[in-house]
């Protein structure tokens, strides 16, 4: 995720929705005070290529440090993260205050949960054999999305951010918060991620009607809230 002091906004980032694309593009009109969190290694790589900044500001101070996350420190060489990855907005919120929140522009993204699943499966399950989707979908794989998702975005079942850009509008989406928020470039997308799935099908040729009413089922607040249709 970041938060931009510069411009004023704050990316709340979800899964499975070009996030990591969308913050390394972000990356580039970032300055020193800004947050950015760590991704991955091989996507820091990338946007290292780039010559964007990387992760700063964003690990927690040495009087945040609990005994285990000295343990982590000790043994592992891992420091601890105020900011992470995937924070929530009720986390953000408490860390950076009201005034701060109630007065940056707060955006993410979110996705047909029939796409998001499949995309999902495919990310979690990169080579075969693969389980069956259905064991996969009612086998607890879908937690993630819920978590760094809908529950991501919303405080106390309300959503907390002052747009939920759509995946399947991505460019068009991205420049109108570009234009809102005055970045003087637009935002050019790696393809962060992109390499790991193979099988191109979209998610209508793949699900079962069971496993199409599963994720109904599942993400009926998303669906219901941003009007998805199988």
């Amino acid at each position: 995720m970041i938060i931009s002091h510069r411009h004023k906004f704050i990316f709340m980032k979800t899964n499975k929705t070009a996030g990591t694309s969308i913050e390394i593009a972000l990356s580039k009109f970032c300055g020193p005070d800004d947050i950015i969190t760590s991704i991955s290694a091989e996507d820091e790589k990338i946007r290292q290529q780039l010559g964007y900044p990387g992760p700063q500001n964003h690990l927690a101070g040495p009087l945040e440090y609990r005994t285990r996350d000295v343990v982590k420190l000790l043994l592992k060489r891992k420091l601890k993260p105020r900011f992470y990855n995937h924070i929530t907005s009720t986390q953000v919120r408490s860390l950076i205050g009201e005034d701060i929140w109630n007065s940056y522009y707060k955006f993410c993204f979110e996705r047909n949960p029939w796409d998001r699943v499949i995309s999902h499966y495919y990310w979690k399950h990169k080579t075969e054999p693969r389980p069956p989707l259905m064991e996969f979908i009612a086998g607890g794989g879908l937690e993630a999305l819920k978590r760094w998702g809908y529950n991501l975005y919303t405080i106390d079942g309300q959503v907390a951010v002052d747009k939920v850009c759509r995946f399947e509008n991505i460019a068009d989406e991205l420049e109108q918060v570009r234009l809102h928020l005055g970045v003087p470039e637009k935002l050019e997308l790696p393809n962060a991620k992109s390499r790991f799935r193979k099988d191109k099908r979209s998610y209508r040729d793949i699900m079962t009607a069971e496993e199409q009413a599963t994720v109904a089922e599942l993400f009926q607040n998303e669906i219901k809230l941003f009007g998805y249709t199988f």
